[in-house]
């Protein structure tokens, strides 16, 4: 007989968003005449620019001509798209890097969840908490992450056994602390999903050092650097000194181009990351990472790249600016209407999202269930996020300006 990868069956009931998406069908089949405000799911809303239109109608009439049909690409990425993304988004803060470290993906979360080919599994792993539920469920396929304790166990951590959370609350400035234990492999998302919140350079070299200091790989998602406002906060962690022998980056074109239903993105492996076998012996983790992806993955279709680079153009680049300060707009009006209301809010100035704490003695999911049946207002609980998410609840500034309004106004039936 055949047999599966047993590590599935341990994640945790439903992932949050489909569980999020079933409560609200149910609600909306028992009371069909109610309109729900969803600003829930970062789903952006806003449509692609004109510029990225034009590069795929241009690139679909490319592929009705002989002459500049295009098959099978460079797996890793077109190099007009990767020389783009090297010029604009890592040249102009003062970063080199060679265009084979720049590896075109169909999206961050896609390679967030991949790389896990390439590691070992016995690392130890390190999350902020709460956290994307993705990095946490990838190591649970992949077998780092342990049992899984609840507090019916009467555990004192609730979460995974192997996996360390690194709280960030409000009584920490949602900064983590570093790990008690030696660790591995450390995820952070900067500017942060779901908390919203940043790190400075001085506090992001605390984790550089650690890194290097204990021959860890940090795995470091910043998806939401388009939203940074404060020119005090780094938008790569290559901007902090020795990064490059220590960390992986990842990004997005979806929340910043609002390529979501498009796909694309990219990671970042410099030739300076090296890994270590058991034995102690390096090795060059850019190669493993270009043989994964050679052998895996087909490459991004040659539209999609095209598309992809017309955001840097200089009028893609305004067009996708003005996007994100709309959506930065959004959080602002959720902050301040919150605010209104006696709610503490977090983030919502450098990135997409807002998060709030719930009501003295309310859940995150009580909270999703009274927004959901009392005002239809769609978020997310914090308790989906990890341990420390309990007594959160997140907003997204992805909705329409009208729904944002409108979200708004209908939390204000609360009070």
């Amino acid at each position: 007989m055949f047999t599966i990868n047993e590590n599935y069956l341990k994640l945790q009931s439903s992932y949050l968003f489909v569980e999020i998406a079933k409560r609200v069908k149910e609600y909306q089949t028992a009371n069909p005449e109610k309109k729900i405000v969803r600003l829930g799911i970062g789903d952006v809303t806003k449509p692609l620019t004109s510029e990225v239109i034009k590069a795929l109608h241009q690139s679909v009439d490319e592929m009705s001509q002989a002459e500049t049909f295009k098959g099978y690409g460079p797996e890793i990425g077109y190099e007009f798209l990767q020389t783009a993304i090297l010029e604009n988004d890592y040249k102009k803060r003062g970063i080199n890097l060679e265009l084979d470290e720049i590896f075109i993906s169909d999206g961050a979360k896609s390679d967030l969840g991949n790389i896990s080919d390439i590691l070992g599994q016995a690392n130890r792993v390190a999350v902020t908490d709460p956290v994307y539920p993705a990095y946490v469920d990838v190591n649970v396929m992949g077998g780092r992450a342990g049992i899984y304790h609840d507090e019916l166990q009467k555990n004192p951590q609730k979460g995974w056994s192997n996996i360390v959370y690194l709280p960030c609350v409000a009584e920490n400035d949602f900064v983590p602390d570093l790990p008690k234990e030696k660790v591995q492999l450390i995820y952070l998302c900067y500017p942060n999903n779901p908390t919203g919140t940043v790190l400075t350079k001085t506090q992001l070299k605390v984790w550089v050092d650690y890194a290097i200091k204990n021959q860890a790989l940090i795995l470091f998602d910043s998806a939401y650097e388009a939203f940074i406002t404060d020119k005090q906060i780094p938008h790569s962690i290559y901007e902090i000194e020795g990064a490059k022998e220590v960390a992986i980056e990842f990004r997005s074109f979806s929340k910043t181009a609002g390529f979501t239903g498009v796909r694309c993105g990219y990671t970042i492996v410099p030739k300076a990351l090296l890994g270590y076998l058991s034995n102690g012996e390096k090795v060059i983790l850019n190669k493993l990472w270009n043989r994964r992806q050679t052998t895996k993955f087909n490459g991004v279709a040659y539209i999609i790249q095209r598309a992809a680079e017309a955001c840097y153009s200089e009028l893609g680049q305004r067009e996708i600016r003005a996007n994100i300060e709309a959506y930065l707009n959004h959080a602002k009006i959720i902050r301040e209407g919150l605010q209104g209301i006696g709610l503490t809010t977090y983030g919502g100035v450098n990135a997409p999202y807002v998060w709030v704490k719930t009501p003295q003695g309310i859940s995150s999911w009580q909270f999703f269930d009274i927004l959901l049946n009392n005002i239809q207002v769609v978020g997310t609980p914090g308790s989906g996020f990890g341990p420390s998410g309990e007594g959160y609840f997140r907003l997204t500034a992805f909705g329409s300006l009208e729904n944002t309004k409108e979200a708004v106004a209908r939390l204000k039936d609360l009070r």
